[in-house]
């Protein structure tokens, strides 16, 4: 006799399969790196054949890409921001957590955050799949809270009115991070860009501006003191 199963049955079974496959990956990235993992080994890790993988993940990139993602939402600091009211302090939170992120790659001794700065790098130059799935990501975890402190910023008199699509400015602020970390991730920099102690308050007052905010207001929620930012991904590979 069948036995037949509710939908929502086979779909907790679908999530929980796709869960173990994450879980196999994870494993296989931190052990050999993007580059020596291939879905055959992730398959074999997860006890499931290449083709069940596939039907989850239709490559490795949007394997890798979905772990980067789950990380980022994981992070409590990021969380909360997102989970703000959006406004000119969350707009301004947002960024200074950007810059952070970034020069924390470039600086410190995470040598896996400086491997996944290289990959979307590569990508760029590659066939692209990886960043963008990566940027896909990355705007449905950020974008409208993003626009939203931006709209929330113009109507209280912060910032200036967005002529084009506002979130070209999150991109914009975004792609020149990462390639200010670029610059810093050779054992000997390409350029030093003078003070370190002066680099993210000048990168946070640059962007900020570049968006739109004014001065007054930058001044009023940035403050003097660079309060710790919002964890990694966070924003972006967090690109």
């Amino acid at each position: 006799m069948l036995t037949h199963y509710p939908m929502s049955s086979l779909r907790m079974t679908s999530d929980l399969r796709r869960q173990l496959i994450l879980g196999a990956a994870k494993r296989c990235f931190a052990r050999h790196g993007y580059t020596g993992t291939t879905t055959k080994s992730v398959a074999a890790a997860a006890a499931i054949s290449e083709a069940l993988l596939f039907k989850h993940f239709p490559s490795k990139a949007a394997l890798y890409a979905e772990i980067l993602s789950d990380e980022c939402e994981a992070d409590p600091a990021l969380t909360d921001l997102l989970e703000r009211e959006p406004s000119t302090a969350t707009m301004v939170e947002l960024i200074r957590g950007m810059v952070q992120h970034f020069l924390r790659i470039a600086d410190g001794p995470d040598r896996e955050e400086a491997q996944r700065l290289r990959l979307m790098a590569t990508s760029h130059l590659d066939d692209g799949e990886f960043a963008r799935l990566l940027y896909a990501k990355i705007e449905k975890l950020i974008g409208a809270v993003f626009i939203a402190s931006l709209e929330r910023a113009v109507a209280a008199g912060d910032a200036r009115p967005c002529t084009g699509d506002p979130l070209n400015l999150f991109w914009f602020a975004h792609h020149s991070l990462m390639t200010a970390a670029l610059t810093r991730l050779p054992a000997t920099p390409c350029l030093a860009y003078g003070k370190a102690n002066d680099l993210e308050r000048q990168l946070c007052e640059f962007l900020l501006r570049g968006i739109g905010l004014n001065d007054a207001a930058i001044a009023s929620h940035l403050g003097r003191d660079q309060a710790p930012g919002v964890g990694k991904t966070a924003i972006a590979e967090s690109a």
